[in-house]
């Protein structure tokens, strides 16, 4: 593993994520972690792997007009997707290196013929330039899934959503880099404070307009500073921030965040309870109690308890009533999509379908831990309706005990306001609205 260069371990793991069917974050830390490269290398195989995920409709497309019906083994067919990515979406790669350390991977790993295949396809792309624009015989739902690489069905369901402008501006904030957004430790250090420590050491850092808490920052390892390990700030979304707004828990309060880990929102609460009152922070996988536990621990905090149960069952554990409930529900994820592109490629409209009956099961459940006049609020990292307003709706049908919090507007930013729905009780961010994650959530009141 010492040897191998960024571009033979971003095909490493690219073949791994095809030949497991698994993600390729894990994959991507699995082979990292075992590789002796530098930080810079690293990133690039980071760029690489997602990258060429992220586009992979568009490369797939381009590469069909050069390969046809031909059967190309995964790892060859993977080194030239890998490689016309590069060579459209890398400025800083110049071509001839691109074909270049392509043809060298072939002849290590395969035999003469296949690196000659390889070079005459990456130079006949750069021969015919113009193969970047054409587009797919078929309706537009087609050209927009080629062009903006997401799946058909997906494009489908946004159009009839949001139409097809907003549709296409998802796909282009989708394909960018997330920006890096931290949120700042009030327990132990003021916003500005820590803005004018990171100017001082060159970061070209900045308030976000969707958190008092939040700083964008101009890239870097933001983990890596002594800032972060000191626990002056933590690393989290714009758009995930706003939740613990929502929530507007009171110090000396009881709170429960049912599905906790890594415990970022669960710290935030914290953070705006001024560390006074109780949490339990929740989750239903045992190896992430430790990372909840260790973020509290960084950032000074004492409040938050943890436990490990499946959520469906907190109801039966005899913990009481709560002042403040947080679910922030497993769901599809295709808010983050800049952020784990994979998500796009495995998931369905089935999957909606039936993640949508457990969250609103966990909904139901979770409810009936909420003191009166106590705020259950409910988030996810997704835009599907079926999984966000058609949930709440559908639970403060048959739960007349609770009602829409018409409130929440006045906890959130001005900038979001006008991202809320009528009853002004839930939000829906798109990721191109702030550069942000996708994310909804609403606030429901128990009577008193």
């Amino acid at each position: 593993m010492a040897k191998k260069g960024a571009r033979d371990i971003a095909l490493d793991v690219l073949n791994r994520v095809d030949e497991h069917k698994s993600y390729s974050n894990l994959e991507l830390r699995n082979v990292l972690d075992r590789s002796e490269i530098s930080s810079v290398d690293a990133g690039l195989v980071t760029e690489l792997v997602y990258g060429t995920i992220q586009r992979k409709l568009t490369l797939e497309f381009v590469l069909s007009h050069f390969v046809g019906g031909k059967k190309v083994q995964t790892w060859v067919r993977n080194l030239l997707l890998l490689s016309l990515y590069q060579i459209r979406f890398l400025d800083r790669i110049p071509d001839r290196a691109a074909v270049h350390e392509a043809v060298e991977i072939a002849k290590r790993r395969g035999h003469q013929g296949i690196s000659s295949m390889v070079n005459g396809v990456l130079r006949n792309v750069l021969r015919q330039p113009d193969v970047w624009d054409r587009l797919p015989k078929g309706d537009a739902v087609k050209q927009i899934a080629v062009t903006h690489s997401h799946p058909e069905w997906l494009i489908r369901e946004w159009i009839k959503l949001y139409g097809e402008e907003d549709t296409k501006a998802i796909c282009d904030a989708n394909n960018r880099a997330p920006q890096t957004s931290i949120r700042v430790n009030p327990l132990k250090i003021s916003r500005d404070e820590l803005l004018a420590k990171l100017r001082e050491d060159g970061s070209e850092a900045v308030a976000s307009v969707l958190s008092d808490q939040g700083i964008i920052l101009d890239g870097g390892h933001a983990a890596g500073t002594r800032w972060f390990k000191e626990g002056y700030y933590t690393l989290q979304d714009e758009s995930s921030m706003l939740v613990a707004s929502a929530v507007a828990p009171q110090p000396g309060m009881r709170v429960l965040d049912a599905c906790a880990a890594p415990g970022g929102k669960t710290s935030h609460l914290a953070e705006k309870m001024d560390n006074r009152g109780e949490i339990i922070a929740n989750d239903v996988h045992p190896h992430k109690r430790e990372l909840i536990a260790g973020t509290a621990k960084r950032l000074g905090i004492s409040i938050m308890e943890t436990m490990v149960s499946d959520a469906l069952d907190l109801p039966e554990k005899g913990l009481g009533l709560f002042d403040r409930v947080l679910l922030d529900a497993p769901c599809t994820g295709f808010g983050v999509i800049r952020r784990k592109p994979d998500l796009k490629w495995n998931k369905s409209k089935e999957d909606v379908r039936s993640i949508a009956q457990l969250q609103y099961q966990l909904l139901a459940g979770l409810s009936t831990m909420v003191a009166p006049g106590g705020t259950l609020v409910y988030s996810t990292c997704t835009m599907e309706p079926m999984e966000n307003q058609d949930i709440v709706r559908r639970f403060v049908d048959k739960h007349p005990e609770f009602v829409l919090d018409e409130t929440l507007r006045d906890d959130l930013p001005a900038v979001v306001r006008d991202k809320m729905d009528e009853s002004g009780a839930f939000v829906q961010l798109l990721p191109h609205h702030f550069d942000s994650d996708g994310f909804f959530i609403a606030r429901l009141r128990r009577k008193a």
